[in-house]
């Protein structure tokens, strides 16, 4: 049994588990100050309050839908690594978005026509962006660690997960609005520096056209997934716990 602090150390795993540590705090940074700014300081109903944040879960959530067959596919075809290169590198320009309409609601300058537009952009824009580095963050562990190190890294992938889940959560609780605007930026920055480090890991399969019809692939994949009823129970049973 491999432990966690032998894996923690290693260069084969530590650039990815601090990028997507990182990653996962930025999502919930910046989804949570948004909404918590808007909600407490731009609507004064209850109604228009849950109805953004009804609208910011959906803009979030919609692209794991309609391109997670896609992503996976370029996980199987592609070299992950630059995948991971590109995928960071977009997240700061996503997070110049959100951060300028952070600063635009923080100045109160054109809220509800510029601000909260471009808040919810660069929302749905980090829901694609975590959307095609899911699968790679897991497909990745087994071109880099051993055999019997897979499990250990899978975990500390998971309990990474959850930890940057909370912090992002409480932090965005505790910081003012002009603060997480620059956080959320320098906080991509260093997950782009981060993927970088990241060793190769080139496809494993012989490369295949990507099907970039998502809804056809999006089928294919669930009849495929059917066939082998060991994954079709694991991706029900992750699938209903979150």
């Amino acid at each position: 049994m491999t432990t966690s602090t032998h894996l923690i150390k290693s260069r084969r795993f530590l650039p990815l588990f601090v990028t997507q540590l990182l990653g996962a705090f930025n999502d919930n940074l910046f989804k949570n100050a948004m909404v918590l700014y808007v909600v407490y300081s731009v609507y004064n109903s209850e109604a228009a309050e849950a109805k953004f944040s009804a609208i910011a879960s959906a803009v979030f959530i919609i692209p794991f839908f309609v391109l997670s067959a896609l992503s996976g596919q370029l996980a199987d075809m592609r070299d992950k690594a630059k995948i991971i290169r590109v995928v960071k590198f977009c997240e700061i320009l996503i997070m110049l978005v959100g951060g300028a309409g952070l600063v635009l609601a923080w100045q109160g300058v054109a809220v509800t026509t510029a601000a909260i537009p471009l808040m919810l952009l660069a929302l749905g824009a980090m829901g694609v962006h975590s959307t095609f580095f899911g699968p790679i963050k897991y497909a990745i562990l087994p071109q880099h660690l051993k055999r019997e190190e897979v499990l250990a890294g899978t975990g500390l992938v998971e309990a990474g997960t959850y930890i940057a889940i909370l912090a992002g959560t409480i932090v965005a609780g505790w910081i003012d609005v002009e603060w997480a605007a620059l956080a959320v930026v320098v906080t991509a920055m260093v997950g782009y520096v981060s993927g970088r480090q990241v060793p190769p890991a080139p496809p494993l399969i012989e490369p295949e056209p990507v099907d970039f019809h998502v809804i056809r692939s999006s089928l294919d994949l669930v009849r495929n997934t059917m066939h082998d009823r060991r994954v079709y129970l694991a991706i029900m049973a992750i699938s209903f716990f979150w």
